[in-house]
């Protein structure tokens, strides 16, 4: 399977988790690590407009000592990054040591990337070229707020060409999965994604719809069932009924799966769950890795 995975770390308690399921999707499938941190843009020091307020050579003074410290804060920000990349790569070759044998990880290299300005310019960047990107639900600055998600989050999802993969809290081994289905094109997408990748094979999938179901829609989703038996999956329909954030939410909780997996765009109210105020509860409320596709 070509390309890379890149996972993004910052310093919140999402990082370690990122690391590794970006290891636990890699491995298998033999894909390189990069992993990729971002420095926020920095402003002209001394930002603040002091005319009128100080004589014009104590403000030029100060503009200096500004300047001074400005180029002081952005070196230990430079330090602060490189230490977390060369930690985050430590845990990641370790990672991949345990998902994939220690022989088969040496030949599994781990990138590092360090860049300023905008995180999406950097992760989704047409030369970056991933397979798959690997966020954390929260960045360093919303760590405690249980109620929201990281500002960049949204902006992910809504730029990258490929499967996003948002991490959880804590890591746990992935055992089985389930697909959130509709029959549109995104939701057959992650069909195919899981049918193809080496980290899906073997696992049991349930392949959930929230009902009712016409025809049309049972036939799409006994295709799915037959794409992933074909390739090795233990899938399993299965028809639940309600609002589909709490309705797949139980059923995540009920069968104990370890990962939720949906299209990023449909043509039911599935669709509601990515790109708007649903997707944003599911995420929320979701104690397992998602797993969005476009």
């Amino acid at each position: 399977m070509p390309d890379k995975v890149i996972a993004l770390v910052d310093g919140s308690v999402y990082a370690i988790p990122v690391c590794e399921y970006a290891a636990w999707i890699a491995a298998p499938a033999g894909q390189p690590v990069e992993l990729l941190h971002v420095l926020g843009r920095r402003g002209p020091p001394g930002a603040q407009d002091l005319s009128g307020t100080i004589r014009l050579g104590a403000r030029s003074a100060l503009l200096d000592e500004l300047a001074v410290l400005d180029a002081q804060r952005a070196r230990i920000s430079h330090a602060e990054g490189r230490a977390l990349l060369e930690d985050a790569r430590s845990l990641t070759e370790r990672s991949l040591s345990a998902f994939a044998g220690p022989d088969h990880a040496a030949c599994l290299p781990v990138a590092t990337r360090l860049e300023q300005g905008d995180l999406i310019d950097h992760a989704t960047d047409r030369q970056a070229d991933p397979a798959l990107i690997v966020i954390g639900k929260r960045g360093a600055a919303a760590d405690f707020a249980k109620g929201h998600l990281g500002s960049n989050l949204e902006r992910v999802v809504r730029a990258a060409k490929v499967p996003v993969l948002v991490a959880a809290r804590d890591f746990r081994p992935v055992h089985s999965a389930l697909l959130a289905f509709d029959g549109g094109a995104s939701a057959m997408k992650g069909v195919d994604f899981l049918a193809a990748h080496p980290a899906f094979q073997r696992l049991r999938v349930e392949v959930a719809m929230v009902g009712p179901v016409g025809h049309a829609a049972s036939e799409d989703l006994d295709e799915a069932i037959l794409r992933l038996r074909a390739a090795g999956c233990r899938a399993d329909a299965v028809i639940l009924h309600g609002n589909p954030e709490t309705a797949l939410i139980a059923r995540i909780k009920d069968q104990n799966h370890d990962l939720l997996a949906m299209g990023a765009y449909g043509h039911s109210r599935i669709r509601r769950l990515i790109i708007g105020s649903v997707t944003t509860q599911m995420l929320i409320d979701s104690r397992r890795p998602v797993l969005l596709f476009r």
